[in-house]
């Protein structure tokens, strides 16, 4: 099956949520997906609370593309429900999602700047010109992922982990209150791979709950505030100490799983399964 090519201008815009308080960010109750016969997510039930850090690993094929598409409204449920500070559907712009690289389309001549830029058409809508807030906030958002020297470059000419910050700036400028991360750490290396993480903690700080697909689980372990862990349905969601066992990733991994203890406890995995999700 040929790759979903994703292009720039089609990825969510709209205002953010004004959400209600103290409810938890997502909440999934007894959320299945079907593809025409096939099961690619079980039913499966979790809350997320505002504000976190979650990553969602788990084996190639394990249904974490399927989970972060039907979070953003690209792929409908087949059963059960969705709880987004506790409504029954996102408010437009709330949920910002940054596909795998391989999915986007980056030869579409749009700037940096324009890319960011984008995550304020929802307020100021299709057919008026941005104001100076906008712009504003999109010069706030290049400065705090440390891109703003690079505004006027193609984003297609860029490095992945420059791209990557490209679209949490965009996130920034959305306002959005969920960001969702499919492989985001794909073919970065260790340098651009800490960058981001440094830039991750700028939507700690301003409370927005974020979700990040990743294999690499000692990553997972020393980043995030809680792990959910997926093989076609949920096995495991709470501390990379609770799920980070190996009942936990046998169950997830199967035959495709190598252990190894480290002294600081941290169990390593290398996935050899070839599925694509």
């Amino acid at each position: 099956m040929a790759a979903l090519r994703i292009d720039l201008r089609q990825l969510p815009v709209a205002p953010s949520l004004v959400d209600g308080l103290g409810a938890p960010a997502i909440e999934l109750h007894n959320l299945s997906v079907r593809y025409n016969s096939a099961v690619a997510i079980a039913p499966m039930s979790c809350t997320l609370r505002q504000g976190e850090q979650v990553a969602v690993v788990g084996p190639n094929g394990a249904g974490k593309s399927t989970l972060f598409k039907t979070l953003a409204g690209l792929l409908q449920p087949s059963g059960g429900s969705l709880r987004f500070f506790g409504a029954s559907a996102a408010a437009p712009g709330a949920i910002a999602y940054l596909p795998q690289r391989r999915d986007i389309d980056w030869r579409f001549p749009v700037s940096v700047r324009d890319v960011v830029l984008m995550g304020r058409v929802g307020r100021v809508g299709l057919f008026r010109r941005p104001g100076a807030q906008d712009h504003a906030l999109v010069n706030e958002a290049l400065e705090l992922v440390q891109m703003d020297h690079l505004g006027h470059r193609q984003i297609g000419e860029l490095s992945g982990g420059q791209q990557q910050r490209v679209f949490l700036a965009r996130a920034l400028a959305q306002q959005a209150r969920i960001l969702l991360m499919d492989e985001p750490l794909s073919g970065l290396d260790a340098g651009s791979q800490e960058a981001l993480f440094q830039t991750m903690e700028t939507l700690r700080t301003r409370d927005v709950t974020v979700l990040t697909a990743l294999h690499d689980l000692q990553l997972a372990a020393r980043h995030f505030d809680r792990v959910l862990l997926l093989n076609k349905g949920l096995v495991g969601f709470g501390t990379p100490a609770e799920i980070f066992t190996p009942t936990h990733l046998v169950k997830a991994y199967g035959s495709h799983l190598h252990l190894s203890v480290t002294r600081e406890g941290i169990l390593t995995v290398a996935d050899t399964c070839c599925e694509c999700e």
